[in-house]
Order: structure tokens, then sequence, then C-alpha cells
């Protein structure tokens, strides 16, 4: 299945399809980012926000949820079934197609690198489930959420990592990709 997803990926990624996705990306991050950063930040009370941050815990969790009061706590869930429905799908796009686009230059069919480009599909499933989870802590506080609550931190942990790593993903693959260019051996 895996393997399957990702070469379709590269069949579907033309260089003008990857460009097309960062078009997208761009727009998306100048016009659409901004305002949604400063929603959040209002409505926050200066708690932070679990989308944003690396590493924290349950107790930081619910610290947000408490800081975020009731109003605060409704803007946090409209967004992630809102702006955070469609920020995924656009990261998503631009660095599977990249990747994608990059990879399928710099390394051989069959190569395991090549799978690289599941990793921003990856990244961005454990965004929805990270948006699903911290939703629902915050729809049912101050009622503690078992289990629920302590796999947030989790998913929001293991997101950035894989969003984080495409974009490192995306310099490797630039560099073996000029690295072949050049006449370099193929990895």
């Amino acid at each position: 299945m895996f393997k399957t997803f990702s070469g379709w990926l590269y069949r579907v990624s033309t260089g003008w399809v990857a460009l097309g996705a960062l078009v997208i990306f761009l727009i998306f991050s100048a016009l659409v980012l901004p305002a949604q950063s400063t929603q959040a930040e209002a409505s926050g009370g200066g708690a932070g926000s679990p989308d944003m941050s690396f590493f924290y815990s349950r107790d930081d969790l619910y610290r947000m949820a408490a800081a975020y009061g009731e109003r605060g706590r409704a803007v946090y869930v409209r967004a992630r079934f809102t702006f955070d429905l469609i920020w995924p799908l656009v990261y998503t796009l631009f660095l599977a197609t990249a990747l994608s686009w990059l990879f399928k230059r710099a390394f051989p069919a069959g190569s395991t690198w090549r799978l690289a480009n599941l990793a921003p599909v990856l990244g961005a499933l454990l965004d929805y489930l990270e948006n699903v989870s911290a939703s629902l802590v915050m729809l049912r506080y101050p009622n503690p959420t078992p289990v629920v609550d302590v796999l947030v931190p989790i998913f929001t942990l293991v997101k950035w990592i894989f969003v984080g790593g495409s974009f490192a993903l995306l310099g490797l693959g630039a560099i073996a990709g000029i690295w072949h260019r050049l006449g370099g051996r193929r990895a």
C-alpha cells in the first residue's frame, strides 16, 4: 500500500504540479497564516497552542485549555475544523509533490529513499489526529479526557518530526539531485 501510494505520487508529481503546489503554499502562507496566527494569539490569552508547541505535557494542555477560557476554547475548536482541515492539505500537497519531483531525479527507482515522499503524508495524518484529540480535550474541559490527553502531545511531537523532517528532506533531495546532475554517483 505504501509503495503503491508513493509510486502514484511520483507519477503525478511533474515539475508543473510541484511548482503549482509551491505557489499555493506560498499564497496560503502569506495571506491566510498571518490572520490565523493573530486570531489564535488573541483568543489564546498568551497561553500558547498545542499545534505550535513541539513538546508539552497533558498538564500543559489543561493549563492552555484553562487559559483560553470558554470563548477561546470555542475559537480553538472552530479553527481546527475550518482552517486546520485545509492547512495540512496545502503543506502536504507542496511537500509530497516537491519531494517526489526532487527524489525522482536524485535516487534510482527501487531506492528506499524514494519512500521519503510519504513523510509529509504521515505528518498530515498525525496533524489531523492531533487536531481531533486536542479539540476533544478542549470541548470536554474542565472534565478530564483520559488517554486522549496523553496522546495529544505525542501526536504533536511526531507530527513535527515528520513535517519538519519533510522540509529537511527537501534540502537533501536538492543536494542529491545536484550531485547526480554534476555526474556524481546515484545513491
